[in-house]
């Protein structure tokens, strides 16, 4: 049995529990693939604290050079888009495989990583860099192979599915779930990256190259956050059928693929719909298998751990059948022509507006929508006033082109009776 010295520079959450789930099931592996994937090296600045895995003597060092060059497959669990890359770029110029879970990376250097890969004719393998435990790169690399992907649907950010759950199941306001979240550990001290909707974005960046064999690159994706939702706009889209998501949203019609990232309505009654508090889930739908749903644990130490080892686990069988590079990472489809700029997406639309409770104001709204073509499917408007007097008209719009919207909203927007900025959120009919 061929035996292969792994690696990890990054001795953190996730590093310590791949270093444990080697250590506790590498002979299981080696039943189950006939190779031996064994924990040779652990490279940190911090090698004192107590990670709560028992480490053989000798694995612990504070040079991650030593792991380049000792070891066959090197994983970099070290986060970041500096050092992590460094170290990523030299394993590869030293021909070794690679493993990562660093999603920021990958969505702001995958271009540079791959050529680099490919260059060195080595592996980088990356499934634990979108949804945790999920298997959902490997089954775009191969399960779903003979497929066109038509569209993906990713709840990708359990702190913001958490907050979103709490926010519907309690009725409570964003701020005061936000600050359990941070006291839970589910939440950063500072959240931006997942509130705001950038770490689902660097999510959405990755699927979308391996659905159309194109790197986008991170400045591809349309991205808004959940920061500015409010509890009315939940209760709203409840009392309409609906839920709302933080969605990573990847689509190609006639060949121009979209990729956009905000908080969604999708119907209460979707599967989609169901997927609540920290885990995470991925829609996928190819023109062979139809729709298929990948649900789990999309972060946490154990859960990220497995997604590891099970690259580490590939890149040993690869290196033992002398197939690195068994799968290209990226081969352009022939269904990708072109990228679709957000003002052409077109989409269903719910609008939230306060206005004066006066004669004539859904008569000069609808007038302002029909002007841009937009067509309304379904109008609320409660009895209940605000301290200024003004109420809450809610309306749900047919599929709209997105530029005809921002511009009928403009328009509203210096109307007289109009007392706030119109919510605008998008609708998917999953």
């Amino acid at each position: 049995m061929k035996e292969y010295k792994v690696g990890i520079i990054g001795f953190g959450t996730v590093g310590a529990g791949t270093a444990e789930n080697l250590l506790l099931n590498c002979d299981c592996i080696a039943k189950r693939t006939g190779v031996r994937p064994k924990l040779h090296k652990i490279a940190d600045l911090d090698i004192k604290t107590d990670r709560g895995v028992n480490v053989p003597s000798g694995v612990l060092t504070t040079d991650a050079a030593e792991v380049i060059r000792e070891c066959d497959i090197v994983v970099e669990l070290v986060g970041g888009t500096t050092a992590a890359k460094k170290f990523i770029l030299d394993a590869l110029a030293a021909g070794k495989s690679v493993v990562t879970a660093n999603k920021a990376l990958l969505a702001h250097h995958g271009e540079e990583l791959f050529a680099a890969a490919e260059k060195n004719g080595c592996d980088l393998f990356y499934e634990a860099s979108v949804a945790g435990g999920i298997p959902i790169i490997k089954s775009l690399r191969e399960g779903l192979v003979s497929n066109r992907i038509s569209r993906i649907y990713g709840i990708m950010n359990g702190t913001c599915n958490y907050i979103l759950t709490r926010m519907e199941r309690e009725g409570s306001d964003f701020a005061p779930v936000l600050a359990d979240a941070q006291k839970l550990g589910y939440a950063e001290a500072n959240p931006s990256l997942d509130i705001d909707g950038f770490d689902t974005a660097h999510k959405t960046a990755i699927l979308a190259a391996l659905a159309y064999g194109k790197w986008f690159g991170i400045d591809a994706v349309h991205v808004e956050g959940i920061r500015e939702l409010e509890l009315a706009d939940i209760a709203c889209a409840e009392e309409l059928g609906y839920r709302i998501k933080l969605l990573g949203i990847i689509k190609c019609d006639d060949g121009a693929v979209q990729m956009r990232v905000h908080p969604t309505l999708i119907p209460a009654s979707s599967l989609m719909a169901g997927i609540n508090d920290v885990f995470n889930g991925v829609q996928v739908e190819g023109d062979t298998v139809g729709t298929t749903l990948f649900y789990g644990r999309g972060a946490g130490r154990k859960a990220t751990a497995s997604a590891v080892v099970a690259d580490i686990t590939d890149a040993a069988l690869n290196l033992a059948r002398d197939c690195r590079r068994r799968i290209p990472c990226f081969v352009e489809g022939a269904q990708f022509r072109s990228q679709l700029a957000m003002d052409d997406i077109v989409s269903r639309y719910y609008l939230r507006l306060k206005v004066k409770d006066c004669a004539g104001v859904i008569a000069s709204i609808t007038q302002v929508l029909a002007s841009r073509s937009i067509n309304i499917s379904s109008l609320i408007q409660h009895e209940n006033r605000d301290n200024d007097g003004s109420v809450s008209l809610v309306m749900l719009t047919h599929p709209a082109r997105e530029k005809e919207i921002r511009a009928a909203l403009s328009e509203i927007a210096v109307l007289s009776f109009n007392s706030s900025p119109v919510r605008l959120l998008r609708i998917e009919d999953l």
